[in-house]
């Protein structure tokens, strides 16, 4: 299948990618462990830009939700309403929306959603693994991207009523092609 060539809001992309340097380096600050996911966290894996993002998606623990909070609003981020809190940290800054969608594990082991209700289903197995993406200079923790490819096929089965995006469809072609390569 054919991927779409896409032109980058180049501007838009610097914003983030600032964005997540800063996020970053304020979770090392703090010895707050975050992964980045989504869109973003494919582009790290496979080191550069492929399309525009419309948000910067997270994964840090329910336990550094308060501290994580605060920290970021002490950067001027901005509380944003979204999923239930116990579920998920939205903020904004500079016109860019991050969630910060809060894990725990289980009694056995398993990282499982934080909060909301779908509190306690288990997210994909070795989705935390040890996994650093880089574009360019900056690196950044991110999940598996095994783990992202099941999210991204298995979204509209896990939430009923989530559409399969193209972008999605285009995502996990990029992802396991370059897998292969690997």
């Amino acid at each position: 299948m054919p991927l779409a060539s896409v032109a980058v809001d180049e501007i838009r992309a610097a914003r983030q990618l600032r964005l997540i340097a800063e996020v970053v380096a304020m979770a090392s600050e703090c010895g707050i462990q975050v992964w980045l996911r989504g869109g973003w966290a494919m582009d790290f894996f496979l080191g550069e830009i492929t399309r525009d993002h419309r948000d910067i998606d997270w994964f840090a623990w329910t336990d550094d939700a308060s501290v994580l909070g605060a920290k970021l609003a002490q950067r001027g981020y901005q509380p944003m309403p979204g999923l239930p809190p116990d579920q998920q940290l939205d903020v904004l800054k500079d016109d860019e929306d991050l969630s910060f969608n809060l894990l725990r594990t289980d009694t056995s082991g398993r990282v499982v959603v934080g909060g909301g209700p779908w509190a306690g289903s288990p997210w994909p197995e070795h989705m935390l693994e040890t996994h650093m993406g880089r574009i360019g200079d900056l690196q950044c923790p991110i999940i598996n991207p095994r783990a992202q490819i099941e999210i991204k096929q298995m979204m509209p089965v896990w939430v009923p009523g989530s559409p399969r995006r193209a972008k999605d469809l285009e995502d996990i072609t990029r992802l396991q092609a370059a897998l292969h390569e690997n």
